[in-house]
């Protein structure tokens, strides 16, 4: 359930006006378009999990089958994109918070990262409980919604779908792939999860399906609820819509909803962010300190204590959502990339594993997905030019300053090795 809870959160209350500003009614088909890719993704993260299941994955898998310096960029990229996605989540939060009660922006988000830090510091297992918990109670909201909506939706305010344009939808592709970001994030705590081998590959396959299922049900609803320009013109596009069947319970109930999504995403996000650290730390690329472990509660704090300060240096990040989200968005993708090229190494080279994967699938057959996954991210990364190129040149540039400090690192490891 941690990575349907993970993915099932925010993107929800926020993708939904910059992709129909970018894509109008279009949006619909680049939520198909944006599963595509992620069942791709969703089978190769599966199949690797049941063979190797390791906290950090996402640094490790390409560490291990591709080399340490593809597991270095991975997840040096994944800094930025982890960062990206907490100041969205802070921010959303204030805004969403800041329509129902009079309260200052800035100590709520200082005070929001702050808590769930310190969830995350004392123990995975009651951070996973409270994923769960808070999972149940978005999806009972978002069914109130569509039960309530789907009586006043026309399919007439949607309009023709296809009317944007090519270019356009595909353009949107990469907004809306933030829908599914995170229904993997089990495998970053594998350690750490009973049973590894057996649940995170069923809770990567529940994850897809349930976010599917219920984005695209939200999507279409809201679309048919008010149309497009009415999204694209919101700051709040699901309060917007919901105001139509729900009437004044509109606020508490959206407002509330959003609340516990951001607090949901962000627990999940904070967690994969701090055993991204501890892994690269305890493989010797970051400072080994990094990679303690709390006595007591089991953590890497010191993993943790970082990350917190990293989110607290981003809240300095611009704040337009579009910008936001495809530089949380590129790097993810980049990591999605990486891991499909350790399926198809692994497909033709199965000694590189201890054990054999316990799902069974054919080694021809993970090949072929894994190289559809690799093309898939490519185009993805490809599509969102269209949108903004400016985040582009921030990965660049973060990417660059990543390789100053592998190549200061690697030559500091070359002497000490005299």
């Amino acid at each position: 359930m941690f990575g349907a809870g993970t993915a099932i959160g925010v993107s929800i209350f926020s993708v939904l006006q910059p992709a129909a500003e970018v894509a109008g009614s279009g949006l619909l088909v680049a939520v198909a378009l944006a599963a595509l890719p992620m069942i791709l993704f969703a089978a190769v993260y599966a199949w690797l999990a049941s063979a190797v299941p390791i906290s950090g994955a996402s640094y490790e898998w390409p560490r291990r089958f591709l080399s340490p310096f593809a597991g270095f960029v991975i997840a040096w990229l994944r800094v930025l994109s982890n960062v990206g996605a907490l100041v969205v989540l802070a921010r959303v939060l204030a805004n969403y918070l800041g329509m129902a009660i009079a309260i200052p922006a800035m100590p709520l988000i200082a005070g929001a990262l702050t808590g769930v830090f310190i969830l995350n510091y004392i123990g995975v297992h009651v951070a996973a409980r409270l994923q769960t918990v808070l999972m149940l109670l978005l999806i009972a909201v978002l069914a109130l919604f569509v039960g309530t909506g789907v009586p006043h939706a026309s399919t007439a305010t949607i309009g023709a779908p296809l009317s944007a344009g090519s270019a356009a939808i595909l353009a949107g592709v990469p907004l809306m792939i933030s829908l599914f970001l995170g229904i993997e994030s089990a495998v970053e705590i594998g350690e750490e999860v009973r049973d590894a081998k057996r649940n995170i590959p069923l809770g990567i396959l529940l994850a897809i399906l349930l976010t599917a299922v219920i984005y695209a049900a939200v999507a279409a609803t809201a679309l048919g609820l008010v149309g497009p320009a009415a999204l694209a013109k919101s700051d709040a596009p699901l309060l917007e819509a919901a105001r139509v069947p729900l009437g004044a319970w509109a606020t508490p109930v959206i407002v509330g909803a959003a609340t516990i999504a951001i607090l949901k995403t962000m627990n999940a996000t904070a967690l994969i962010f701090s055993r991204s650290l501890f892994a690269m730390a305890r493989a010797g690329v970051f400072p080994s300190g990094l990679a303690a472990i709390h006595p007591r509660f089991g953590t890497p704090h010191r993993a943790i204590i970082l990350c917190y300060i990293l989110a607290m240096c981003g809240l300095l990040m611009p704040p337009s959502l579009v910008f936001l989200l495809l530089a949380v968005n590129i790097p993810t993708m980049l990591k999605y990339g990486a891991c499909s090229l350790c399926a198809v190494r692994i497909a033709a080279r199965p000694e590189l594993l201890d054990a054999p994967p316990s799902l069974n699938f054919p080694p021809r057959l993970m090949a072929v997905i894994g190289w559809l996954g690799v093309v898939a991210a490519i185009g993805i990364i490809a599509a969102g030019l269209e949108a903004d190129h400016r985040p582009y040149l921030l990965v660049v540039g973060w990417l660059a300053l990543g390789l100053l400090y592998y190549g200061v690192h690697a030559r500091r490891t070359a002497r000490a090795s005299f």
